[in-house]
């Protein structure tokens, strides 16, 4: 069984760095390389970066499968969308439909935030979760290149899925 535990202390924060740690550089060493992944990870990951995160209205969430942490997810509301921020899932839990439970987890959770759409940015070069997203009917909005210091850029795409409420 799935479910979603919302995440509001340091044990829960200490627990998403963790995971992070591990679907980060499992995932993205490839794409990005081991530095921009570590450099990513000690900015946007930490403890302190999550209270952060938190504190300007970000919620995380801790992904459970049979009582084990199996990923993690984060949005926040902008505007008439909401987005997400993160999506997570262990490479051992894939493919049990974990995250299809998670994004009709965030579908309510924009639908009860009186959301129109539902947005989030992925890297141009990470096929397989472009691909996924657009099977489940995200649309293409656009590329956007962020600065994120040290030399590093996000080269992401936009992506938007319509919520009908």
């Amino acid at each position: 069984m799935t479910e979603l535990i919302v995440a509001n202390s340091k044990k829960q924060y200490l627990l998403i760095e963790q995971l992070a740690d591990i679907v980060w550089k499992e995932h993205y060493t490839a794409i990005i390389g081991i530095d921009q992944v570590n450099y990513m990870l000690n900015k946007f990951q930490t403890v302190t970066a999550i209270e952060t995160q938190v504190s300007q209205g970000y919620q995380y969430y801790i992904i459970m499968n049979n009582a084990k942490p199996a990923g993690y997810l984060s949005i926040t509301k902008k505007n008439d969308a909401l987005f997400l921020s993160k999506i997570y899932v262990l490479r051992d839990f894939r493919g049990q439909g974990i995250g299809k439970t998670a994004m009709s987890f965030i579908e309510t959770q924009a639908k009860l935030k009186n959301c129109t759409k539902i947005t989030l940015t992925v890297n141009i070069h990470n096929n397989n979760s472009i691909k996924a997203y657009e099977n489940i009917g995200f649309i293409n909005t656009g590329a956007i290149i962020q600065d994120i210091g040290n030399g590093y850029v996000m080269d992401d795409f936009t992506m938007e899925k319509s919520i009908i409420n």
